[in-house]
């Protein structure tokens, strides 16, 4: 698996290759508009408390497996 560091200098050498302006500003749009995203999120009170009951069912052992769930989900749609 490629560390961050890998991945960065691998897109810095492909851009560096990069002569087509437009495409270079496309992706300036995209790196400035997707580095805005990642900014912090309040959360509610309510998805705080429903964050501290998904931790507490962890503890508590109260898990089902993805294939479980997959199961459960076709079940209930078949159902309908």
């Amino acid at each position: 698996m490629a560390t961050v560091d890998n991945i960065r200098n691998g897109l810095i050498d492909k851009i560096l290759s990069i002569k087509n302006k437009d495409f270079l500003v496309a992706l300036d749009k995209i790196i400035t508009s997707s580095s805005s995203e990642s900014e912090t999120v309040e959360l509610t009170n309510e998805q705080k408390i429903m964050l501290e009951m998904s931790e507490q069912d962890i503890k508590d052992g109260k898990l089902i497996s993805q294939e479980a769930m997959n199961k459960r989900n076709l079940e209930w749609l078949n159902s309908i």
